[in-house]
């Protein structure tokens, strides 16, 4: 099975490919996608990351070590602007020292849940549908998230799906759920 160099250099090198595709299905299949410079610019780091984030299940993998200290910044970051307006012990030092703490107690616990949530290797993370999460996720960043437009974001979603599908392939491994 490729490693995390094949799976990264698999999607750095074949993103063009994918590009070239994308504007096939918008010109020929009428596929609504909007190829801007920046969502393609950010269609890009998500396809590479998605060409290895089916080993996020494999506690040993450096995407695993590495997305679960991104895991638990962003809940316990979540947590403290959650908390802070309802903190109210005398003082703002003390108010946003108690709120980071509640945030870095979730930040703790999502640290350790990461890895217990994940499921067994190969398992369910390694699916098209995942795949198509991953997608989703990648649209909704872009047209929610960054306020760019709904083409940009089906573009990206698309780009997003397929780096990760391209894992998929790589390991020939390719199930539903």
């Amino acid at each position: 099975m490729p490693n995390y160099d094949a799976h990264l250099l698999s999607g750095i090198v074949s993103y063009p490919l994918t590009v070239f595709l994308a504007f096939m299905l918008r010109d020929y299949a009428g596929v609504p996608f909007v190829l801007s410079t920046a969502a393609m610019v950010i269609g890009y780091a998500l396809y590479v990351l998605g060409a290895d984030l089916p080993d996020m299940d494999h506690p040993n993998a450096l995407i695993h070590r590495g997305t679960k200290p991104i895991v638990a910044v962003a809940v316990g970051s979540a947590v403290f602007v959650q908390s802070l307006g309802s903190i109210n012990l005398g003082g703002e030092p003390l108010n946003v020292a108690a709120a980071w703490g509640i945030g870095a107690l979730a930040g703790l616990i999502a640290w350790y849940g990461f890895t217990a949530v994940m499921p067994r290797h190969r398992g369910i993370v390694h699916s098209l549908l995942f795949a198509a999460i991953y997608g989703v996720l990648g649209y909704a960043l872009v047209n929610f998230g960054l306020g760019m437009t709904t083409g940009e974001g089906l573009y990206v979603g698309f780009v997003a799906f397929s780096g990760y599908t391209l894992h998929l392939v790589l390991d020939r491994e390719i199930s539903l759920l």
